[in-house]
């Protein structure tokens, strides 16, 4: 049995116990409570990751470098050399960096289930050194930090163990029955000790099903329900007035804009019953300590950055905070203060680089006009499965077919990336590499070794980066990723406790505070793109009257397992839609817009409210066999903050086939 963990794209970063078997991965599961595992996971893990090695081992895993020789989409490759391969890759950069500009190539990193280093060290820094764009990831959580940092700045997140002190817990906009799931037993322990859980969800998920409290707004409103509880507090004279004055700036703004929406408003917009907003605000009102456990759900909208600006500041304005089991529950990554970028060579001076949003790659690829100041000729994907966790998806296929667009892929598996792809190379996983794992749910940090050989003639992504850099001209002292330097790196941190902050030791205006002048919060700031929270309606329900939302399952992490174990292929619905509709349970129906139209089976679900239906995440393109999934209907519209993406103002009809 071997150590390692977790660095896939979920907040708890678990320890695990790999056992082998003649150098095979035959179980995976958690590792031993001890002074050497990550204290959230105790002792259990997920089912995705207990069925990892399906992955690791799958027939779809990429062994060799692949060339494309077919149409592309078709899927159809020769095997090359790494050699081969990387001479091609860089003379086709190379050629568009002279016929086009640096601007013409386009590195697509994400890595957000990658390790530390795989994820931060030689790849971002290739492209930084080449002066190619920065694709700005902002279709996930980019919202929900610029409103943290506008209202908190550098402040750290509340520890996850801290969260059994609270006597009310309020889960505004997420999941954790699915993600951060050990979350749960601790929630379970609040309520076990007279505690309340109150859950803000359109669904009623996992989470909401063990709450006391579930309140299913319309998606998209969360500022409204936000605006109407800060100003119930201070109707009631329950605004902490004392903590305003002495840890605050912009309240006063803050609260003038609030008055704007009663309670009687917030039942009216956001679809919720009176009496429920009402004892959400009674409870947030008089119980204390109470902490928030704040989603990304809110950002994908149109009004993202004024429902999460809206929300940490209710919580400022009741004065939430300073004890144990009081304040706001966010991602704890900012804790991780250990530098894993390469180091920027002396007297280089760094190229301006031009940024590109996440969410419009799709029109620079399409070629659309005024969409990009070069042509797309080069594009390069780490991390990533754009074809089917972009938005616009129809645009992203549209974008990824170009034949004049050379695509390279590192990859694992044969995604639905990979069939576009003109050379795929082979990536290793988490179990074949030297790295650091950190976590954005608690405050752990985990060195990890290889457990088992390379796979075919997987390469780590420091690997692919070093060989592209030196093939481009750099050298080999600044782009090195031999095995021992790697791993001497790694040794670096091995005296890195797991749990580098304490439980009880980062209580929010005690231990950790905001960063800006005298430590305030801010709840005004002048300056930004969007000082104030605003709320927009949408504008596109009288064509498609239903919201879709595209939610996670226990089955993938973004699209990652959908080939191995995917969630059922379905439109979910609540009964009265689909009466409303003449429609029947379990039959074929054709859900549209006027971007994309996909022929489902109907499940009438009850957790959904009325006006929302829901298509599971991260679902291949072969689970439809018609080409498209949930992401065809997604606007590629920018919400009101850092344009983030608005998956959640995806609207659509269903009619029966």
């Amino acid at each position: 049995m071997v150590r390692t963990a977790c660095p896939l794209d979920c907040p708890d970063a678990c320890s695990l116990e790999v056992t082998l078997t003649l150098g095979r991965i035959t179980k995976i599961d958690a590792a031993p409570v001890d002074e050497l595992s990550n204290p959230l996971t105790d002792g259990w893990i997920c089912k995705k990751v207990k069925h990892h090695a399906d992955r690791v081992y799958s027939p779809e895993r990429i062994l060799t470098p692949l060339i494309r020789v077919g149409k592309k989409g078709a899927g159809e490759f020769r095997q090359a050399t790494w050699d081969e391969a990387l001479d091609l890759v860089a003379a086709k950069i190379s050629d568009a960096i002279r016929d086009y500009g640096v601007e013409s190539v386009l590195p697509y990193l994400y890595n957000s289930s990658s390790s530390k280093l795989e994820a931060k060290y030689l790849t971002p820094h290739l492209f930084a050194r080449l002066g190619a764009p920065e694709i700005l990831r902002t279709i996930c959580a980019a919202t929900y930090g610029a409103a943290w940092d506008q209202v908190f700045g550098e402040m750290l997140s509340i520890d996850t163990l801290d969260v059994v002190e609270a006597k009310l817990v309020v889960v505004w906009g997420a999941n954790p029955a699915v993600s951060g799931t050990h979350l749960l037993p601790l929630l379970a322990k609040v309520q076990k000790a007279g505690g309340k859980l109150v859950v803000i969800d359109p669904r009623v998920t996992g989470t909401a099903s063990r709450a006391d409290l579930h309140l299913a707004i319309q998606p998209g409103t969360d500022v409204v329900l936000a605006y109407a509880l800060a100003n119930e507090l201070v109707r009631t004279s329950s605004v902490n007035r004392k903590f305003l004055d002495a840890h605050t700036t912009g309240s006063e703004e803050f609260l003038e804009a609030a008055s704007k929406y009663s309670l009687e408003d917030a039942s009216r917009i956001c679809g919720v019953s009176l009496d429920l907003i009402r004892e959400l605000a009674e409870l947030i009102a008089n119980t204390k300590p109470a902490v928030l456990r704040m989603g990304y759900g809110p950002e994908r909208n149109r009004n993202g950055g004024s429902g999460v600006l809206a929300v940490l500041s209710l919580w400022v304005v009741a004065g939430n905070f300073g004890t144990p089991g009081s304040g706001v529950l966010a991602s704890t990554s900012d804790g991780f203060s250990v530098n894993v970028e390469a180091t920027w060579p002396e007297n280089i001076e760094r190229p301006v680089r031009r940024e590109l949003n996440m969410n419009h790659v799709a029109r620079v690829l399409r070629g659309d006009v005024g969409a990009w100041p070069a042509p797309a000729k080069v594009l390069v994907i780490q991390g990533a499965n754009p074809a089917v966790t972009a938005v616009d998806q129809v645009g992203m296929l549209a974008g990824l077919a170009r034949e004049d667009i050379f695509t390279v892929l590192h990859e694992q598996v044969m995604t639905d990336t990979a069939m576009y792809a003109d050379v795929v190379l082979p990536a290793t996983t988490h179990f074949e590499v030297h790295d650091v794992v950190g976590s954005y749910g608690s405050y752990s940090a985990q060195v990890i070794e290889p457990v088992i050989d390379r796979v075919g003639e997987s390469r780590t992504n420091n690997e692919f980066a070093a060989a592209l850099a030196l093939r481009l001209g750099f050298s080999v002292d600044e782009f090195n990723a031999d095995p021992k330097i790697i791993a001497d790196r790694v040794a670096m941190q091995k005296n890195l406790p797991v749990q580098f902050r304490k439980p009880g030791t980062t209580v929010q205006f005690h231990d950790t505070w905001p960063s800006f002048d005298g430590k305030r919060a801010q709840l005004f700031t002048a300056q930004s793109e969007l000082p104030l929270p605003k709320f927009i309606e949408s504008d596109s329900a009288k064509s498609y009257s239903l919201f879709l939302l595209s939610p996670a399952t226990s089955h993938t992490i973004n699209s990652m397992f959908a080939d191995t174990d995917p969630p059922r292929v379905a439109i979910y619905m609540n009964q009265q839609d689909v009466i409303a509709r003449k429609l029947s349970d379990s039959t074929r129906v054709k859900v549209f817009n006027d971007k994309a139209t996909l022929e489902i089976d109907l499940v009438v679900d009850q957790t959904m409210r009325p006006g929302v239906c829901s298509i599971p995440k991260g679902l291949w393109l072969r689970a439809t066999g018609q080409g498209v999934t949930a992401n065809a209907f997604a606007p590629d519209e920018l919400n009101d903050l850092v344009g983030g993406a608005c998956f959640n103002d995806a609207r659509v009809e269903v009619t029966s086939v």
